[in-house]
């Protein structure tokens, strides 16, 4: 692996060190949060610093690591691909060894070559495109959540066995995570002979698309499968009921976020969506989904417990490694399985997770969820 310390990195990085105190680096280890914690896509920051604060208190609570305390760092990044880069300089040049994050994958993808070559580990809970690590040779970037190309078979299989549809059609918002996703999904159905009747992508932001409704109402799909977040998915289904539209939707974790409620209104009950699996319902995690309860802090989203592994990895990562050093965290990580919330978790040579399972859920106007039995 070649560590990469550009001269302007490294006299950033010094500047920062001089207004740190020796006794605050002596006493912690600290782990920059980055994602989304302002704009549209807030909640999904929300999530991921939910599971990272309580990791962090529950292993502080029990001694720390190495005798030292960790600390969480938020840096927002509007989950905006631009935004990465500035994010992971940032966390360069303040000495930050240790990321959890970033949550999309546009913003993930713009900012791993940096994380890389200067030597910080990056475990996302949460981008789940293949691009983040297919063909990149890293070593210091790893997830704790499964791929879209293992998401999107497990849609298309459940489409094609479950629901039977006539016709699909397939829509997403043009960006890398909802077109990635949605053209893993079209592949699987056309392989299984489902018909395509539709595939199109939206434009993310927009508050009208009656265009794209009305195209789906003459395509005669049955069903949609929508790759993105949930506010477009939200305003779909709430315009499309108003048009009439009686197709089915179902879309991937992205849209998995309380907020789609108040967009899609009625709307939204029978949404389909694949998420990771019901974590919390394993008698193993009942301390750790307490913790979260006794802060006020939701346990059940898609990203609380990934986001609590991937602390959780990082601080066993520390601790087998015998140092905060990086480097050396990450090669212990690929040599070993880790405990966690989300199972006993270990990971190929270019850093995805050897096993996940995704499920899917029915989606109510209550705001609850139920698996798809």
């Amino acid at each position: 692996m070649k560590i990469r310390f550009t001269p302007v990195a490294a006299a950033l990085g010094l500047a920062a060190g001089m207004f740190m105190s020796a006794g605050a680096m002596a006493d912690t280890i600290k782990i920059a949060i980055a994602g989304p914690f302002t704009g549209a896509l807030t909640q999904y920051g929300t999530m991921v610093k939910e599971g990272v604060d309580t990791a962090i208190e529950q292993i502080n609570a029990a001694g720390g690591v190495l005798g030292k305390k960790l600390e969480a760092v938020t840096i927002d990044d509007g989950c905006e691909p631009k935004q990465g880069p500035v994010v992971a300089n940032r966390v360069v040049n303040d000495k930050i060894h240790y990321v959890v994050g970033h949550v999309c994958s546009g913003a993930t993808i713009a900012a791993t070559d940096i994380y890389n070559n200067e030597g910080v580990l990056m475990v996302t809970p949460s981008a789940t495109s293949p691009a983040v690590t297919d063909g990149k040779n890293y070593d210091m970037i790893l997830r704790t959540i499964g791929r879209d190309d293992q998401q999107g078979p497990a849609a298309a299989k459940f489409i094609i066995e479950k629901i039977k549809p006539k016709q699909v059609a397939v829509l997403h918002d043009k960006q890398s995570y909802g077109q990635g996703i949605a053209s893993s999904v079209k592949s699987e159905l056309e392989k299984a002979g489902v018909k395509v009747v539709l595939f199109e992508g939206i434009n993310a932001g927009d508050s009208d698309y009656s265009a794209v409704i009305t195209k789906l109402k003459s395509s005669g799909a049955d069903f949609v499968y929508y790759g993105g977040y949930h506010p477009e998915m939200g305003l779909l289904l709430r315009q499309g009921a108003e048009q009439g539209l009686k197709a089915k939707f179902m879309g991937p974790e992205g849209v998995g976020n309380p907020d789609i409620n108040a967009i899609a209104g009625a709307a939204v009950e029978g949404l389909l969506v694949t998420l990771p699996a019901d974590f919390t319902k394993d008698a193993a995690n009942e301390a750790i989904v307490k913790a979260f309860k006794d802060k006020k802090r939701d346990p059940g989203g898609a990203f609380q417990l990934t986001a609590y592994s991937a602390t959780k990895a990082i601080a066993e990562g520390i601790k087998g490694a015998g140092k905060d050093d990086p480097v050396k965290v990450a090669q212990y990580l690929h040599a070993n399985s880790v405990e966690t919330p989300i199972g006993k978790i270990s990971w190929n040579k270019q850093g995805d997770l050897n096993d996940f399972k995704f499920d899917i859920f029915n989606w109510h106007k209550d705001g609850s969820k139920t698996v798809y039995q």
